[in-house]
C-alpha cells in the first residue's frame, strides 16, 4: 500500500535516485560505524545506508512507517518523536562511544530537534541533515549578513559546518515549496567553554530588535546585569562575530561569581 504524506509530519520523501547516491556518498558511511537516522520516512536514505553499514538505528515518529521499517533485519527501530530520545543513553545501548546523526529532517520542528541535540553534542562525531535551505543559510551564515542570527552563533559555537549541496523540490514527494540542501556538522574538538543558558538569552536579547543598534537591546540588558567591562553596543547584533558574543558570555559569568564570592 503507498504511504500519503502528512502534513502534520512534514513529511516530504525523497525519490531522486541520483540525489540519493550524491548524498550518502557525502555521508560516507562505513562498515560497523554506530549511526542513527531521524525520519527515515519511506527508506531512500535507510537502505543504501544499512547497506554500507551492516547496521542502522532509525528514529521514526509516524506509526506506519515504523511498522514497514521493523520488516528490515538490518534496522533497529525507534518509534519516538526525537525530541523525546536520550541520544546519551542510546550510545550506551549500541555500545559506541560516538554517534553519527543524519535524516531528512521535518521542516516544522528542524530548528528544536537542532537544540535538542546541541545537549548531546559530546557522544555526537557529526551530523548530516537535509533541510530547509534557508535555515542552512542562517546556520552557516557569516557576520554581517541578513541570514546571520541566533541560529548563526549557537550553532557555530559547537560546530565546524558546511552547506554541502543544493537538493531541488522535485527531488521529493510531494515536492516541497522551496529549496533544500544537506548541511556536515562537525562538533568542534576544544569549544569556548560557556554557560548555554547565558549564551542563549543575550544573544536572544542581542537579535531581539537586529535593525536596532545594540544600545537599544543588549546595552540596557547589560546595564541591569551591571556588567562593568566596555562591550561595543553602538552595532548591530549582525555585525559583532561568535567570538565576540563567547568572550561577553564568559566576562558576565567571571563577573557574576566575583560578585557571588563577595
Amino acid at each position: 500500500m503507498k504511504h500519503i504524506a502528512r502534513k502534520r509530519f512534514g513529511q516530504h520523501f525523497l525519490t531522486d535516485g541520483f540525489m540519493i547516491e550524491t548524498i550518502v556518498d557525502a555521508i560516507s558511511p562505513r562498515p560497523g560505524q554506530a549511526m542513527v537516522e531521524i525520519g527515515p520516512g519511506l527508506a531512500a536514505l535507510t537502505q543504501p545506508l544499512v547497506e554500507r553499514l551492516g547496521q542502522l538505528t532509525v528514529i521514526e515518529l509516524d506509526r506506519d512507517l515504523a511498522a514497514r521499517l521493523r520488516a528490515h533485519p538490518q534496522l533497529m527501530v525507534i518509534e519516538s518523536d526525537v525530541l523525546r530520545v536520550d541520544f546519551a543513553e542510546l550510545t550506551q545501548t549500541l555500545t559506541a562511544t560516538k554517534l553519527r546523526v543524519v535524516g531528512n529532517l521535518p521542516y516544522n520542528i528542524s530548528t528544536p530537534i537542532l537544540f535538542h541535540l546541541l545537549n548531546f553534542i559530546d557522544v555526537i562525531e557529526d551530523q548530516h541533515f537535509m533541510l530547509q535551505k534557508e535555515v542552512i543559510d542562517r546556520m552557516v551564515a557569516r557576520p554581517c549578513t541578513a541570514a546571520y542570527g541566533r541560529l548563526s552563533v549557537m550553532l557555530q559555537w559547537r560546530y565546524a559546518m558546511e552547506n554541502v549541496l543544493l537538493v531541488p523540490p522535485a527531488s521529493f514527494e510531494p515536492p516541497p515549496r522551496v529549496n533544500s540542501a544537506v548541511v556536515r556538522m562537525v562538533p568542534h574538538v576544544n569549544p569556548t567553554a560557556v554557560d548555554a543558558q547565558l549564551l542563549s538569552e543575550l544573544v536572544q536579547v542581542a537579535f531581539s530588535q537586529r535593525r536596532k543598534l545594540l544600545r537599544h537591546t543588549l546595552g540596557q540588558w547589560l546595564l541591569e546585569k551591571a556588567y562593568a567591562a566596555s562591550f561595543d553596543v553602538q552595532r548591530r547584533a549582525e555585525e559583532v562575530p561568535v567570538a565576540e558574543y563567547l568572550a561577553l558570555a564568559l566576562q558576565l559569568a567571571v563577573q557574576s561569581h566575583a560578585s557571588d564570592a563577595e
